[in-house]
């Protein structure tokens, strides 16, 4: 269990419970901090025995990096380069990683809605990256940028939701080569929280990150994180120059990025949890280390993403065991070299949004909290192993997160007393309801999930018989209908126009399809 957060603590008060009664419903949950202890299945000494074999890994069996930039930059840094396999020191990764921020704070175009990551601190974040979507009808099909704007505009109204992510679908009625601009402006656009960057090449990393010195201004980024890049390796041992010269573009304007090894459990690792989250931590501290070679003191973030393969057809699957088991250990991992970290939430392998897609993201969910994890990916909408993004599936999600939210505030006890005065005024065979104790608090006192029915079946009935798809759609058509827009400086506005339209001219309009995970 982790001792660094003191469990007994009094949180809150009446102002607290005040400000969450006028809080309006479309107002954005501030950063979870959480409040529980974690599940850390390993020992002090297993730690050290993961931290030994990752890095003995990076020693004897080393890392390709397929860029010939990163291979100049690890020789200067003194690494064995041999073609272009670089095996690296213990001693000169944990140098490197020394100076990797431990906390990280995300700067909103809104500022009331910034938000903190790394240590006790965490956000939820939109799935991304869907070829497909199940619409406001609950059809699948292409997504266009309609849809992508819808998802980013009902980011913008969850309170669960911290960020706008990128491209949560992607706009298929757009050029592959234009598509991170439009993506871009659309996050910016459609909603005032923080944000992801397309990270799909170095130039189009560059381009985004020029967008964001339009929208927050150069200077301001020197010193300041605005948005985040994803840069996956490829398992086993692999990164490449697409993500490499995105992770430079981010490292140089110093913005963080989540070093995210892609595990396929037991086809890209070992068929085993535990040496596969060897593998994968030095994966990850091979780019975390990378980061610092090119800018000492950029922030940047632990990442992966997790699933284990059916042995039976070779499919990705989600919400197994062991996924939750490689979680908790990757939290510990993570705090042991005191760095920020990122995973992967509420994911589905289900075609529609049934029991199997809920057994799995509720499994995935409680996981990801209770090891611990400060960047919650793909916390709205994944199904069908990130096919596609269900707009039900994505409310609903939001909702799951903002339950999570409440259980790792963990326990109040601003009213204890008078919550046991109650007791004595009500004493034996009465009822609480009219009692001012339970008048004052009841709007806060227990999480009242708004798409999830707890009627009797009569009035279920009544009410039309509504399943969670039902009630997810028609949540997300009354948010949508009720939306408004937080506008961009006029000025800004037309700066970032100029910008994707002089891009646009400059950019030959291509048909190849990337995506991230």
């Amino acid at each position: 269990m982790s001792d660094d957060i003191d469990l007994k603590a009094r949180r809150g008060g009446r102002g607290e419970r005040r400000a969450l009664r006028t809080r309006t419903s479309d107002a954005m949950l501030p950063n979870l901090k959480r409040n529980m202890p974690l599940v850390e299945p390993l020992s002090p000494e297993e730690i050290e025995k993961i931290d030994d074999a990752s890095m003995s890994i990076l020693e004897d069996v080393g890392v390709v990096f397929r860029d010939d930039i990163a291979l100049e930059d690890w020789t200067r840094a003194g690494a064995k380069v041999e073609g272009d396999l670089v095996k690296l020191d213990r001693g000169l990764v944990r140098e490197l990683i020394k100076s990797i921020p431990s906390d990280i704070t995300y700067h909103a175009r809104n500022p009331e809605k910034s938000v903190g990551i790394g240590g006790i601190n965490s956000i939820f974040v939109p799935m991304t990256g869907a070829p497909y979507l199940r619409d406001l009808d609950d059809e699948r099909r292409n997504p266009t940028l309609d849809d992508l704007a819808n998802f980013h505009k009902l980011s913008h109204m969850l309170p669960g939701l911290h960020s706008s992510a990128h491209h949560i679908v992607e706009p298929m009625d757009h050029p592959v080569s234009h598509r991170h601009l439009r993506i871009t402006y659309s996050s910016m656009k459609h909603s005032d929280k923080t944000f992801m960057g397309m990270t799909t090449s170095g130039k189009n990393a560059e381009d985004v990150l020029d967008m964001c010195g339009i929208l927050f201004g150069e200077g301001f980024m020197e010193d300041h994180a605005v948005v985040t890049g994803n840069c996956n390796g490829n398992s086993p041992l692999v990164w490449d120059e697409t993500m490499l010269s995105a992770m430079r573009a981010f490292n140089k304007r110093n913005q963080p990025v989540l070093c995210s090894p892609f595990v396929l459990g037991g086809a890209n690792t070992p068929a085993s949890t535990v040496p596969a989250v060897a593998q994968l931590n030095a994966e990850a501290l091979s780019a975390l280390a990378y980061t610092q070679v090119v800018r000492k003191g950029c922030p940047a973030i632990y990442g992966h993403y997790l699933s284990t393969v059916s042995m039976q057809s070779g499919a990705p699957m989600a919400g197994t065991p062991e996924i939750s088991l490689m979680n908790y250990m990757i939290g510990q991992m993570a705090r042991f070299y005191d760095v920020p970290w990122r995973t992967s939430n509420t994911l589905g392998g289900a075609k529609t949004l049934d029991a199997q897609a809920g057994y799995e993201s509720a499994t995935t969910l409680m996981a990801v909290v209770l090891s611990g994890a400060n960047y919650i990916w793909h916390s709205a909408g994944w199904n069908e192993a990130g096919m596609h993004c269900s707009t039900a599936k994505f409310v609903i999600d939001a909702e799951q997160c903002a339950m999570a939210y409440r259980m790792m505030e963990g326990l109040k006890w601003d009213d204890f007393d008078e919550a046991l005065a109650a007791v004595r005024d009500i004493g034996p065979g009465g009822h609480y309801l009219g009692h001012p104790h339970t008048q004052a608090n009841f709007q806060e006192a227990f999480f009242m999930p708004t798409l999830f029915d707890n009627n009797s079946y009569e009035q279920w009935v009544a009410e039309g018989s509504k399943d969670a798809t039902t009630r997810g759609l028609e949540k997300a058509r009354k948010l949508l209908s009720d939306y408004q827009e937080p506008k961009l400086d006029d000025g800004v506005n037309e700066a970032l126009l100029e910008y994707i339209a002089r891009r646009e001219r400059e950019i030959p309009a291509e048909d190849a399809l990337n995506t991230e995970y």
